[in-house]
């Protein structure tokens, strides 16, 4: 059973940044890519930026490029996501999740975990 476990959201102001950390059981890490998500007050969940399985490259929104930055640890099934700069419009409950590819951002499995609320003051 993969488990998943976000953690690092809080409350911020517009311009700060946060680091968001996510942890991976019951899966082969090393072997997925890996993605984030997040779902706005009243909105649907989207995909964020996501990571191959060899951390060669990464891919993102286009709301959150060069802002944002996703990176993983392979020896510590650890998913990571510095946010930069960060805006009011970027409030959202932030989910990580194992992806089948990473041509396209959304989500491509069932598997979620409570997620880490990041809010941002303006």
């Amino acid at each position: 059973q993969v488990q998943v476990a976000e953690s690092g959201g809080g409350l911020v102001q517009a311009g700060g940044s946060l680091r968001l950390s996510c942890t991976f059981s019951g899966l082969t890490f090393e072997d997925h890519p890996m993605g984030w998500f997040r779902q706005p007050p009243g909105k649907k969940r989207e995909g964020i930026s996501c990571i191959p399985a060899s951390g060669s490259s990464t891919y993102y929104a286009d709301s959150v490029k060069g802002r944002f930055t996703i990176s993983r640890d392979n020896a510590k099934n650890a998913l990571y996501l510095q946010m930069n700069n960060l805006k009011p419009d970027d409030t959202a409950m932030y989910y990580c999740a194992p992806k089948k590819a990473c041509a396209y951002l959304g989500a491509d499995f069932d598997y979620w975990g409570r997620g880490t609320q990041v809010t941002v003051s303006s």
